[in-house]
């Protein structure tokens, strides 16, 4: 009994040695299988390129220096040290005591308040894994966190780690961050300037000391407390760094801020759609192919700047502008403020409301493809109420009934809504789904463009280009294809594509948007060519007369865009005191000044072209006779004054005994004739003249006797 109460515990620690043993040699086996060093050379910047093969610029390479760490003031070194891993140099990859500290703390909060990872965790994660929040990854980042502890000194995991760091505005690395706070070297930092950069990797927006001192600031003392506790800094120390100021003194900036927006909308799509992190790009060494037009780019730009363009209460509003090319579908330009700032707030996808300009893709097009109007069917124009919703026009005036093609010409709301009641809100949001535009709204003011989020500039653009590419929406794109640093294609665009309108549809659309630059709301500016759009604005209820958000999309032949104009908070003070007319004359002058001009929309082949409106005139010179003829014995013979308008029909009305019926119906003529009349009836005749468009009749004749044996 004795040998087996020996033996029992004995195999017990032995087979846990055993597995122990086992599972060390996995891990190890494990990490050299998953680590690729090759991630760990930070020099690899990535570039883009434009389709020609030209390089627009590096991916941030100004802004990445790495340096050694014995570069960097060892008190700098251990403000970092303080705040993100204490047990830095005694833990070999992962922290047992954070962890369990982390868990419970989690535990008593009710969810995730405290994160366990040490330095070479983030390090494993920031280089080699992927966003993805799952199990296995960060089963993936423990392992090579531990293999990481075996191949490399604490020194060079803390040089690594300070070095892939970022610091927000587009800054990565504790050199580039050095220089673009402090504007001087990182072997030059003091341990205040230190603990204020320290601060920023947890939230690089909410603790950046440019956009949020004051939440820098409390940071930073906290981790300069953290120092003093830790046995990095003296008390005395400690108050000295603590009564300094923040001392920010940022770097010029950059030289090409023109391309700013459209790089951050580059590596928003490469980590959404191909799950290449930011922090990826900055050290994979890619290429990365892009749809650029850098003329365009640069001409949209430095018209952005144009004060006289954008109407304002006060301060300055903004704006964003986006351009995608016909053909492929990728955006050739992409401004996302007049000021804008690497990283910062894009409003290329901003949400705004759209107001008029949604009405072509929420309401018109779809009513043409459903087949239940035509372009110049006749909607309704009048004040009504649906349920409590009562759209009015913007100008007041309303004309009982109106074309489609006038109603979108002079932009009627009320005809807009009433079409849209006809055709269903459900079937709107489809076609909206099918051009990349999901909304929950479930008014009529959908027509109206009064959503309760709103949509971007991009996703706007995207809808307009489904006209200018044959009715076929394809999602925009920024990223036409990545190669790594051994030339080998890792990503290239998967573009979604769905028809929605037929081209026929998508034909007319085009032809009745031309009438909006031509003689209706978009009229503003000069351009010269073929140009389609739509203008759009939202008002600002708190002042009569003030204009919320202003729009216009179009297209020409080659480019489709869309430009945005407003406040990003309005307000009493700060409002647009003009309306779409400014962002109409923008988008003319920045394709004209990018020669954008000149192209003629050409029909596609066997697509019907789509006729200039019918006019009726008032019907004159109505004769009605019986005349014998050897062939029709007696014959009746109509005849009246021809309109200007050969496309005109006349419908002949015949009365017999109070009932009055239509007989028959005559184009390209001024006459009718009858044969074997009975000339003994008491039939009466009119003519009426009768738009086949419209499905409306005009002004006809009188009841008329014919005359017995007139000549």
């Amino acid at each position: 009994m004795k040998k087996k109460k020996i033996i029992i515990p004995l195999v017990i620690a032995g087979s846990t040695l055993v597995l122990s043993f086992i599972g060390y040699l996995t891990i190890l086996f494990l990490g050299h299988y998953v680590i690729d060093e090759k991630k760990l050379v930070f020099h690899a910047s990535s570039k883009i390129i434009d389709q020609n093969g030209k390089e627009l610029t590096s991916m941030y390479s100004e802004n990445r220096d790495p340096v050694s760490l014995k570069e960097v003031p060892d008190k700098v070194a251990k403000a970092f040290v303080a705040v993100e891993d204490k047990r830095f140099y005694e833990h070999h990859g992962i922290d047992a005591q954070s962890i369990s500290r982390a868990i419970y703390r989690d535990i008593l909060a009710g969810g995730k308040v405290e994160g366990g990872s040490t330095i070479t965790q983030q390090l494993a994660k920031n280089i080699f894994l992927t966003n993805d929040k799952t199990f296995l990854r960060k089963t993936k980042e423990v392992i090579i966190a531990i293999n990481l502890e075996r191949d490399y000194s604490k020194d060079k995991l803390l040089e690594m780690y300070l070095n892939q760091l970022y610091f927000g505005h587009g800054v990565y690395g504790i050199q580039a961050a050095a220089n673009y706070y402090f504007s001087k070297d990182v072997k030059d930092l003091t341990v205040s300037e230190g603990a204020t950069l320290a601060a920023m990797p947890k939230a690089p927006s909410t603790y950046s000391p440019v956009l949020h001192p004051d939440k820098n600031k409390q940071r930073r003392d906290t981790i300069l407390n953290l120092m003093n506790e830790q046995g990095y800094l003296s008390s005395t120390e400690t108050v000295e760094a603590k009564g300094r100021t923040l001392g920010i003194h940022l770097k010029k900036k950059s030289e090409t801020p023109w391309v700013d927006s459209y790089v951050d909308l580059i590596i928003k799509e490469a980590e959404s759609q191909y799950s290449i992190s930011h922090e990826q790009l900055l050290q994979g060494g890619y290429t990365i192919t892009v749809p650029i037009d850098m003329n365009l780019q640069k001409v949209a730009y430095e018209a952005m700047k144009n004060n006289r363009y954008f109407p304002g209460k006060s301060g300055s509003p903004e704006s964003s502008a986006v351009f995608i090319d016909n053909v492929s579908g990728g955006v050739k330009a992409a401004i996302g403020g007049r000021e804008y700032q690497a990283r910062g707030y894009n409003r290329v996808t901003a949400l705004r409301q759209p107001g008029s300009v949604f009405k072509p893709i929420a309401v018109y097009g779809p009513a043409l493809q459903e087949k239940k109007f035509r372009p110049y069917s006749l909607l309704e124009d009048k004040e009504k109420s649906y349920d409590g919703y009562s759209p009015k026009n913007y100008d007041g005036q309303y004309e009982g009934q109106v074309t489609m093609v006038d109603a979108l010409m002079k932009s009627k709301n009320t005809a807009a809504v009433w079409t849209l009641s006809q055709l269903g809100i459900d079937t709107s949001k489809s076609y909206l789904e099918k051009m990349g535009i999901d909304i929950s709204d479930k008014g009529l003011a959908i027509a109206l463009g009064g959503l309760e989020k709103g949509v971007s500039p991009l996703q706007i653009a995207g809808a307009f280009h489904t006209f200018a590419n044959e009715g076929v929406y394809k999602k925009p794109f920024f990223i036409q294809k990545i190669t790594n640093d051994e030339g080998e294609t890792v990503e290239k665009n998967r573009n979604k594509q769905e028809r929605v309108f037929s081209v026929q549809n998508a034909w007319n659309m085009t032809r009745m948007l031309q009438q909006v630059v031509k003689g209706g709301t978009a009229q503003s500016g000069s351009y010269a060519g073929d140009l389609a759009g739509k203008t759009g604005t939202t008002t600002y209820s708190g002042v009569k007369g003030a204009t919320k958000d202003a729009w216009f999309a179009g297209y020409t032949p080659s480019t489709t865009g869309a430009i945005w104009m407003g406040y990003d908070k309005t307000d009493n003070s700060h409002y647009l005191t003009g309306g779409s007319q400014y962002p109409v004359q923008l988008f003319k002058d920045i394709l004209t000044t990018a020669q954008i001009t000149n192209e003629t929309f050409e029909k596609p082949e066997g697509i019907k072209e789509l006729q200039s409106p019918i006019h009726l005139e008032g019907l004159s010179g109505f004769e009605a006779r019986y005349v014998f003829k050897i062939k029709g014995l007696f014959t009746l013979e109509l005849s009246w004054d021809e309109q200007e308008d050969k496309r005109v029909e006349y419908r002949i009305y015949e009365k017999r005994n109070g009932s009055e019926t239509l007989i028959d119906s005559v184009t390209g003529t001024n006459s009718y004739t009858m044969p074997f009349a009975n000339v003994f009836s008491d039939a009466e005749y009119k003519v009426v003249p009768y738009n086949t468009q419209t499905k409306e009749e005009g002004e006809g004749s009188s009841y008329v006797k014919p005359e017995t044996f007139g000549r």
